[in-house]
């Protein structure tokens, strides 16, 4: 467990990275509303659009050379992953203000989804380290995996009616067509045999909206846990989801949850899997580790 820090800096140079379309909602008025509220004795503050995939992790990159102490990044687990990647090269210090359809790491952390209340932690400046991983190379810092739920991000990512609605939309559509895979899982050296409907790789206790899939899941413990959703009948899947809300899922039978550090699996085809919800096209194998206490970022008065 770390302890939380007050940061001591006079004047604060801080870029707030907006993207327009996470969570489908309208954020043309976060910076009016961030002048409102920041405080401004502490900070200078800057604003940038996102236009693009990608650009928030360029404008992140450019705001750590620019000498940028803090950067936030305005929307969801997807934006904070861009933002996030380039604020642990440059170890600079991040915030968030959450806008997307789930903003799993955001709710895990206890940062306010209220916009307001959002500011006011990042006027408070305090700040933790937090484990990051990385997934054949690529930092996550929430949830990432493969199988179902990275089959409908897939499918997701191309729908232009973004957020929570949409994705319950599209994964009711694909529920009854998706069919359990093999896969080979390694944690750290011990290895098991599985044919599974998802597998996540939680560092975090949740997928986002409150939805558990790992209750007892710490992003300070220098683990990941590796949650195994077994192929099941679909007559469950009700049980499965009240599990999943009530943060239960390490009591249920379908759900098998194994902790470790180095994780590799083997799948029998390339797919779809995704990081922090962002989908990608990956290959048969499949290489994971957690790096201990890499990212520095603004939260609560909060201990995970």
């Amino acid at each position: 467990m770390q302890l939380l820090k007050n940061v001591t800096l006079s004047k604060t140079n801080i870029l707030f990275i907006i993207n327009p379309i996470s969570g489908g909602r309208d954020k043309t008025n976060i910076p009016g509303l961030i002048d409102q509220h920041l405080d401004k004795a502490r900070f200078n503050a800057n604003f940038r659009f996102t236009e693009y995939a990608g650009h928030a992790s360029e404008l992140a990159a450019e705001a750590g050379q620019k000498n940028f102490d803090v950067i936030v990044a305005v929307g969801g687990d997807g934006t904070i992953n861009e933002v996030g990647t380039e604020v642990l090269k440059q170890d600079k210090i991040l915030g968030i203000l959450p806008f997307g359809s789930g903003n799993g790491l955001s709710r895990y952390l206890q940062i306010p989804m209220d916009t307001v209340k959002a500011i006011k932690v990042i006027n408070g400046l305090r700040t933790m380290r937090i484990d990051t991983a990385t997934f054949n190379g690529r930092p996550f810092f929430n949830m990432s995996g493969m199988g179902f739920d990275a089959h409908i991000s897939d499918l997701f990512a191309s729908d232009k009616k973004r957020g929570l609605s949409g994705y319950v939309k599209t994964g009711l559509k694909e529920l009854l067509n998706y069919k359990p895979e093999l896969y080979q899982i390694e944690v750290d050296g011990k290895s098991i045999s599985r044919a599974a409907f998802v597998v996540s790789i939680a560092n975090s206790s949740q997928y986002g909206n409150n939805t558990y899939i790992s209750p007892e899941a710490s992003v300070t413990d220098g683990l990941l846990d590796v949650c195994v959703i077994k192929s099941f009948p679909l007559l469950r899947l009700p049980k499965l989801a009240i599990q999943m809300l009530r943060g239960k899922t390490h009591h249920s039978k379908v759900v098998e949850i194994i902790r470790g550090r180095q994780i590799r699996i083997l799948r029998d085809k390339a797919a779809a899997i995704h990081i922090d919800g962002e989908p990608y096209q990956m290959g048969k194998e499949i290489e994971i580790a957690v790096v201990p206490l890499s990212l520095n970022i603004i939260t609560p008065a909060y201990e995970a």
